[in-house]
C-alpha cells in the first residue's frame, strides 16, 4: 500500500496531543469497578440504631403484607409488566432482599433531617450514633455504605458541621478501623472554594488518624442553583469533580433545597420537574467518564395513612424510581420503611425487562452469531453494564446470566468496565 506520511509526522502529532492525553486519561478515567448503591436511606442521627437495616426491612415487608403481599404491590405499581419472571419470581427475589440486605446505602444525618441543637445535644448524638455504628460494624448487621451527612461549609453552620465531622471520623478510627464503605456527604455547596477547603480538611483528617493518603472521599450534594451556573457562565459542578483531586466519589441531587432555591411553588417541587431535569443532565454531564457516581433525589410523598395514600405513594415512588433508572440515574434516595417496597419492585423489574434483550444481544456481540442488531463495543459495554448492575444488586442471578449470555460473570463485568470488548471467533 502506498503510504507518504512518515514516521515523524506521527511523532509530531503525539508531541502536539501530549498534554490533551494525560489531562484525558487523569481526569477521565472512566469506570473504576466500584460498587454503586441502588440508594440511600437517610435517617436522623437521633432516631439511628444498630437495628435499623434490619428494622426498616421488617416494616418495608409488614407494608406490602397489609397490601396483600409483594405480588399484589407489584401489579398495582406495574412493576410485574413485561418482567422476565413470573411475579412470584419477582415477589421472591425482592423479599429475599428485604430480609437480608433491605438498604444498601445509609446515611446518619446531621443535617436538615435532624435538625438544629446545642452543641452539647450534637455532641451526644455523636457519641451514641459512633456506639451504634461499631455494634452494628462488629456484628457484620451494618449496611456494605455507611456514614454521615454533616452540616454544609457556609460560615453559620461549618464549626458546627466540621466538629462533628472529625468527633465521627476520628471515633471510628479510635474505636476499631473505618469501614469499607464508608461515606461522607456534603450538603449546599455553592462554590468550588468550598470543595477545595473539604480536601484540605480530609488531608487533615488523614494526618491527624494515621490514615493514608486519600482514605478519606466524600459526596457532594448539588442543592444550589450557583452549583449548576456561575456568574460567570460556567457549570461550578463539572470543577467540584476536579476540584476535589480524587476525592469526590459521588454527586446527589437535592429535590426540595434545590427546587426552593429557584422560587417553585411547594406543591410543584419534584424529581420530575423541568428544572430538576435540567439540574441533573448537567449532573450527569459533569460525571461522564469520571468515575464518580451520581444519584437522584427523593419524593416526600410517603406511602402511610389510609390504602388510598398508600397506593398512589407507591405509584408515584415506582414511577420516579423506573424514571430515574430509564435516564440512565442508578441510584436515588428513600426517606421512609415502606419506599424500601418500591425502590426494589421497580429497580428489580427494570433490570429484569432489560435482561433477556441485553443478553441475546451481549452473547450474539461476543460470540460473532448472525443478529438484526449490529452492535459496537460501546454498545457492548452498554449491554454488560445493565446485566452485571442487575446482579450486583440482587435482581438478576448468575446462573441465568451465565446461561443467557454464554458467558462468565467475571467476563460480562469486565464487558461493562470496558477491560475486555473483544468478539470471540
Amino acid at each position: 500500500m502506498t503510504r507518504r506520511l512518515d514516521d515523524a509526522v506521527l511523532a509530531d502529532v503525539d508531541h502536539r496531543l501530549a498534554a490533551a492525553d494525560a489531562h484525558l486519561a487523569a481526569r477521565y478515567p472512566g469506570d473504576d469497578g466500584r460498587r454503586q448503591p441502588v440508594h440511600t436511606v437517610y435517617v436522623p442521627a437521633n432516631r439511628y440504631a444498630a437495628t435499623t437495616p434490619t428494622d426498616w426491612g421488617t416494616a418495608a415487608l409488614a407494608a406490602a403484607g397489609s397490601a396483600g403481599g409483594l405480588d399484589a404491590v407489584a401489579a398495582l405499581v406495574g412493576a410485574d409488566e413485561g418482567t422476565d419472571c413470573a411475579p412470584d419470581t419477582l415477589a421472591a427475589l425482592v423479599d429475599h432482599k428485604l430480609r437480608t440486605e433491605p438498604i444498601e446505602d445509609l446515611r446518619i444525618d446531621f443535617e436538615d433531617g435532624y435538625g438544629t441543637f446545642d452543641d452539647a445535644t450534637e455532641d451526644a448524638d455523636v457519641e451514641r450514633a459512633l456506639t451504634a455504628l461499631r455494634s452494628a460494624i462488629d456484628a457484620g448487621s451494618s449496611t456494605p455504605f455507611v456514614g454521615i451527612r454533616f452540616k454544609c461549609l457556609e460560615a453559620g453552620n461549618r464549626a458546627r458541621g466540621l466538629r462533628t465531622l472529625d468527633m465521627f471520623v476520628s471515633g471510628l478510627v479510635e474505636s476499631g478501623r473505618l469501614p469499607d464503605g464508608l461515606a461522607l456527604t456534603l450538603p449546599k455547596v455553592t462554590s468550588v472554594d468550598q470543595v477545595e477547603a473539604m480536601v484540605a480538611v480530609a488531608r487533615a483528617l488523614e494526618a491527624a488518624n494515621g490514615l493514608p493518603a486519600g482514605r478519606i472521599r466524600f459526596e457532594v450534594q448539588v442543592e444550589t442553583p450557583q452549583a449548576i451556573l456561575g456568574a460567570d457562565g460556567r457549570a461550578p459542578v463539572a470543577q467540584f469533580i476536579h476540584a476535589g483531586q480524587g476525592r469526590v466519589s459521588s454527586l446527589h441531587y437535592g429535590t426540595y433545597d434545590y427546587s426552593a432555591s429557584l422560587g417553585i411553588a411547594a406543591a410543584y417541587q419534584s424529581m420530575e420537574h423541568p428544572a430538576a431535569d435540567h439540574a441533573k443532565n448537567v449532573m450527569q454531564l459533569a460525571v461522564a467518564g469520571t468515575g464518580v457516581h451520581m444519584s437522584d433525589g427523593s419524593t416526600n410523598i410517603l406511602p402511610v395513612g389510609d390504602p388510598d395514600n398508600i397506593a398512589m405513594a407507591w405509584t408515584l415512588h415506582a414511577r420516579l424510581v423506573r424514571r430515574h433508572l430509564e435516564r440512565g440515574i442508578y441510584q436515588g434516595w428513600d426517606m421512609h420503611p415502606a419506599q424500601l417496597v418500591t425502590r426494589y419492585l421497580s429497580t428489580y423489574a427494570f433490570y429484569r425487562r432489560a435482561f433477556t434483550p441485553a443478553a441475546t444481544r451481549l452473547r450474539n456481540y461476543v460470540h460473532r452469531l448472525d443478529s438484526t442488531v449490529m452492535d459496537e463495543p460501546a454498545t457492548a459495554r452498554a449491554l454488560a453494564s445493565v446485566i452485571h448492575r442487575g446482579s450486583v444488586c440482587g435482581a438478576l442471578t448468575g446462573d441465568e446470566i451465565e446461561t443467557a449470555t454464554d458467558l462468565s460473570t467475571s467476563t460480562v463485568r469486565d464487558i461493562a468496565l470496558g477491560r475486555t470488548i473483544r468478539s470471540t471467533p
